[in-house]
């Protein structure tokens, strides 16, 4: 049995394959299509697919070898391969290795901004409680490093958040852009923290940059 009627006889389904590469497939069976610029789900995938919008259509292994590039030979075997399914390879030729779909700029950019939402709020979180937690109760009592880091930067932290969250496309892009190794910085303070470092970071912020500030960020 070679290895397109492998595919085939372990009833290897469109849906299936498109799934495996990330396609998100509705309860109608419709779905984005991947094969031209489609702002609303044009393809219907179940056994076969077609799109309604672009007329591509086939089966999975037409799927695979559209959505990689690759000929429909290499696309059976790499189906094979990430399904597990055994075939006679009389010629010994090895299954081509799986290839990564390269990112768009567009999802590239996601990807940055929700790290950099992420690393913002579990920051904001540890501020908001060094300065519940580290508040001095007497007058004269010296102020934890822990506390001032909190008073100094739970605002501007705030301020950022603020424009993740609210502000238009062109200026979310400039956030993250511009404050990407600031926010490497907060999110190795926020390994400190997590190793139980907490004590000591107050120290490393005027050393080592772990800490960021309004005045370092603009």
């Amino acid at each position: 049995m070679n290895v397109f009627e492998a595919v085939r006889e372990n009833g290897i389904t469109a849906k299936q394959a498109a799934e495996h590469c990330g396609i998100k497939i509705n309860r109608n069976g419709m779905a984005v299509c991947p094969f031209h610029k489609d702002k609303n789900p044009s393809m219907k995938i179940d056994r076969r697919y077609y799109c309604f919008g672009c007329g591509e259509k086939g089966d999975a292994i037409d799927f695979v070898a559209k959505f990689y590039g690759l000929g429909k030979k290499d696309a059976a075997m790499q189906i094979a391969s990430e399904f597990g399914i055994s075939f006679d390879n009389n010629k010994g030729i090895k299954p081509p290795p799986k290839r990564k779909r390269m990112l768009s700029p567009e999802q590239r950019f996601e990807r940055a901004e929700k790290k950099c939402f992420r690393v913002l709020s579990d920051y904001l979180c540890c501020l908001r409680q060094w300065e519940e937690q580290y508040a001095p109760h007497k007058a004269e009592e010296e102020w934890h490093p822990l506390f001032c880091e909190a008073l100094e930067k739970k605002d501007y932290i705030e301020y950022l958040l603020d424009i993740l969250l609210y502000a238009p496309l062109s200026e979310r892009v400039e956030l993250v852009t511009d404050y990407g190794e600031e926010v490497l910085r907060i999110e190795r303070r926020l390994e400190q923290c997590a190793a139980g470092a907490e004590g000591g970071a107050g120290k490393d912020n005027g050393e080592n940059g772990a800490g960021v500030t309004a005045g370092n960020m603009v």
